[in-house]
């Protein structure tokens, strides 16, 4: 089906055909323990009358288990943000579906029941893609196999979406469809939802964080006949098991899926939580390890029930991706990719870490014998895992890529088509003139919104002229994603539902409904309602007793939302229990529905509100949330041309030791030189400084600097950039003789013709493909480096589509010595050969080399911060 529209009209109701006594667990035993964890929840939210599906009249026996499965482990916020009906209407779609597909009756009950029933992949707003899509794919897959239905819902999924870099916040199915793009984590919850709406057992696959480079990635595994099989959500392939990630995969430390429920597969469980099982899939991928972490006391003696974190070093943090406490043996294992993990150790005041050579070191021995304050700095050697990939299912042929090239083009054709539809800059500013308003800014929103736009235009037209620039305040202050997905119902009620305090504050920090990642829904008037009028004049004259409300009213139960799934502020009035973090949002919309100023505070995440001066909240009676204070000062006494002023996160950053012994880290943001103007005010306590230098081959050379914050004292510490004191090597060869086509039309070309002598840049680019846009990202925010250099940089593409798919103006200043060709000389071919990479079709390729043909450098794949990794060689080039 080439049509772009989805159809959006949903029957209300799926009626199912089953048997009233037919048993959707078939299991005595199984489903006696569902039905005795659904009670224990139903026994856990006693208000908002969140169960009354339940008493729905003509429930089968079927959909009543089905439900009591979801609502038993669920998140709580998705049972309090969602009625009853919503919930039954995706079980009776799920339940026709496995009537109706061929292989309904073939895929086993378990798998059934946690891969394709479960509505929530991982952290998405919920929608109903389930039975939308259903209605379109359905007839398109009739008659495939279940292996064919994969590839060909991949197609569908192209269609729709391609990926592009966003921010954390995952929006639901159908509007990542309206937006027609995503990350990462966006397409691989949409191919899911796809594939489990005609009853296709899949899987959201990730890793938390990749160890030879920075950020992290997600795709998507699918239940085919019996075996798991993997590949890129909306990146189609001619078979399985092949994506541009095969080569980075199986150089992952973890990978992993949440499977809903208690699942009882055969895959390693990595944690166990009241909604979701945390399995090990790494083995499928990767050469794997047993590494073991003993903790011992300062006499030798094993410590039992350490917390034990296992962390990669990725975007200059050591990020957790597995928390374990020690056994009676003082012990905690993990099964990881052959490379290396730092590992932080605490129980009470005592905390330690070392590094964990997976591969290497079976068991290493970490010695709670220090305090905080007594930790001293050292320099630390990262290894990644070693380079290879992933096999593929089944041999390619070029003609199955020829026709796989085809179908990829004309599925952007058809994207096209829809894309069409948005504003272009142009149409945007003559909306914008129409709407008698400044026409830059506007414009610039409406373009923003892409398939929203028409929903923020009529919220700009119905609105008043003389109230125009509040409105236009509320949508300049919202994220982007939020203009992408934000109806006008729910803008229209934040805006009419206001209180302007009159202050400097207001528009960040009253006006704005965006306060962590939640999907933004209307709360103002509803919160307000649930208070007297004398209670509110109290309350904005002392905002105190909002906070004394909370800690009476709500109850926490963290453990039952361990994905940390957020409550709208609504449900959680009405319920009267959340999580902790939805419990902050609550309050932060209470405040600001008051007109009282509140926030998240952006370096050390303390909720604030705003009455005179910002004032810390203390929810739980913390010590650690008032604390006196001191001042850091932070030097960099060796600044070289590359690194002339380090950036934070980009070249530093600084995390606390809590009082728990845990790592918290602090969101500063700025060069040094700018965060140094004046000694930064930091809580007192114990802080580590880590610094890191990520080297060609995905090593890095870090430093870990400890410094302790005394009050009205001043602490002194340093920012250590390790690097290697190898010289540059010559790597390989090539022949910059070579032609390439330059896409001006002109006869083909040499290299050397267009470097002339001296040192070049030759790339081979995936155009649409996630690592390649990553790396096109990374070059141009440093463009000036580049320019400055002022040497040849020529970007290949396999052959002309390839290119005529690539738009340069996606990507914002790149570099001014950039020239585009096609790779007629298949240098990418020739580039495999010499270095002795995997294969010449994962890109993009990068290389620096000079005219006599030397390679002194080589990326290919996906790799964080090339653009800076590409710099540092050339900074040390002759």
């Amino acid at each position: 089906m080439k049509k772009r529209g989805i159809i959006l009209f949903v029957t209300a109701v799926l009626v199912g055909a089953s048997c009233t006594g037919r048993h959707f667990i078939t299991d005595e035993d199984c489903r006696a323990q569902i039905e005795q964890d659904f009670e224990a929840k139903k026994a856990l939210l006693p208000h908002g009358d969140l169960f009354t599906v339940f008493d729905k009249p003509g429930l089968t026996q079927e959909e009543r288990e089905a439900l009591q499965f979801l609502y038993a482990y669920m998140p709580v916020a998705d049972i309090m943000n969602r009625d009853g009906d919503f919930y039954l209407q995706q079980v009776r779609s799920s339940l026709q579906t496995k009537r109706e597909m061929e292989w309904g009756k073939r895929i086993p009950e378990m798998i059934f029941r946690h891969f394709v029933l479960p509505v929530r992949v991982n952290n998405e707003d919920l929608d109903s893609a389930r039975i939308v899509f259903a209605s379109e794919l359905k007839e398109r897959i009739k008659g495939m196999s279940m292996h064919d239905a994969v590839l060909e819902i991949n197609h569908w999924c192209h269609e729709h979406v391609v990926y592009t870099p966003t921010d954390m916040r995952t929006i639901a199915p159908l509007a990542i469809v309206k937006t027609a793009w995503g990350r990462c984590g966006e397409e691989s919850t949409f191919t899911v939802t796809a594939l489990r709406s005609v009853g296709i057992p899949a899987r959201q696959i990730y890793t938390p964080r990749w160890a030879h480079t920075d950020s992290n990635h997600a795709w998507v595994e699918a239940w085919v006949d019996g075996k798991w099989f993997f590949f890129g959500a909306c990146e189609p392939e001619p078979v399985l098991n092949l994506g541009w990630f095969n080569g980075p995969a199986y150089r992952a430390l973890l990978l992993h899926t949440r499977v809903f429920g208690k699942y009882g597969g055969p895959e390693e469980v990595m944690m166990q939580t009241a909604n979701f099982t945390e399995i090990n899939v790494l083995s499928d991928y990767a050469p794997t390890a047993l590494g073991t972490v003993t903790v011992t006391d300062a006499n030798g003696k094993p410590v039992k029930d350490a917390s034990v974190e296992f962390m990669i070093y990725n975007a200059l943090n050591f990020s957790s991706v597995l928390t374990g406490k020690s056994d009676e043996n003082g012990q905690c294992r993990l099964t990881a990719g052959q490379g290396d993990m730092f590992i932080w150790v605490s129980k009470g005041d005592r905390v330690g870490c070392g590094k964990l050579s997976f591969g290497k070191d079976e068991n290493i021995t970490i010695v709670l014998d220090r305090t905080p304050s007594q930790l001293t700095g050292f320099d630390l050697d990262i290894v990644p895992p070693a380079p290879g990939t992933v096999p593929t299912a089944e041999a390619v042929t070029d003609e199955m890529r020829r026709e796989n090239s085809r179908r990829l083009a004309e599925e952007d054709s058809i994207r096209g088509d829809y894309l069409a539809t948005f504003l272009t800059p142009e149409d945007a500013r003559a909306e914008a003139r129409y709407l008698n308003i400044d026409d830059w800014r506007v414009a610039g929103l409406l373009e923003t919104s892409r398939g929203n736009w028409q929903e923020i235009m009529q919220f700009l037209e119905e609105t008043p002229p003389e109230q125009r620039e509040k409105a236009v305040e509320l949508l300049g202050i919202i994220s982007r994603k939020d203009l992408q997905d934000t109806p006008i119902s729910v803008l229209r009620a934040h805006f009419e539902e206001t209180i302007n305090n009159g202050t400097p504050l207001f528009v960040s920090y009253v006006l704005n409904p965006r306060i962590g990642s939640e999907l933004l829904t209307p709360y103002r008037k509803l919160l307000r309602d649930m208070f007297t009028p004398e209670f509110a004049e109290q309350a904005q004259k002392n905002p105190e007793l909002l906070v004394d409300w909370c800690k009476k009213e709500l109850t926490l139960i963290d453990e039952l939302n361990p994905q940390r799934i957020m409550a709208t502020p609504v449900s959680v009035a009405r319920a009267r229990v959340c999580d902790a973090e939805s419990r902050n949002v609550f309050f932060i919309a209470l405040c600001r529905s008051f007109g009282i100023p509140a926030r998240t505070e952006a370096v050390t995440r303390k909720i604030q509100y705003h009455s005179d001066t910002w004032h810390n909240v203390d929810f739980d009676g913390t010590a650690e949330i008032n604390l006196p204070q001191g001042n850091v000062t932070i030097s960099f006494d060796h600044p070289t041309e590359l690194i002339p002023d380090p950036v934070y996160r980009q070249h530093f950053t600084i995390s606390r030791i809590g009082e728990d012994g845990k790592l918290q880290a602090r969101n500063y943001r700025g060069y040094l030189s700018t965060l140094m103007k004046s000694p930064l005010r930091m809580d007192v306590g114990t802080y580590m400084l880590l610094s890191g230098t990520r080297m060609a081959d995905g090593s890095v050379l870090a430093r870990v600097e400890f410094f302790t914050v005394e009050e009205d004292r001043t602490a002194k510490t340093q920012i250590v950039m390790r690097d290697s004191r190898d010289e540059i090597q010559v790597i390989g060869s090539m022949n910059p003789e070579t032609l390439y086509q330059p896409v001006d039309g002109n006869a083909p070309k040499s290299f050397l013709s267009e470097t002339g002598r001296g040192y070049f840049v030759i790339g081979i680019l995936g155009s649409r493909q996630e690592p390649t846009n990553h790396a096109m990202n990374d070059i141009a925010r440093v463009a000036a480096g580049f320019n400055s250099w002022g040497r040849s940089m020529i970007l290949l593409f396999p052959d002309e589509q390839g290119f005529a798919q690539f738009d340069a103006d996606e990507f914002k200043g790149l570099p001014a010595t950039i020239t585009y060709g096609i790779d007629i000389g298949r240098m990418a071919d020739k580039l495999a050969g010499e270095l002795h990479l995997p294969n010449a079709t994962t890109l993009p390729i990068f290389i620096i080399a000079d005219s006599f043909g030397r390679i002194v450098y080589v990326s290919q794949g996906y790799t964080i911060g090339i653009g800076d990794e590409m710099l540092k060689v050339i900074s040390k080039l002759k």
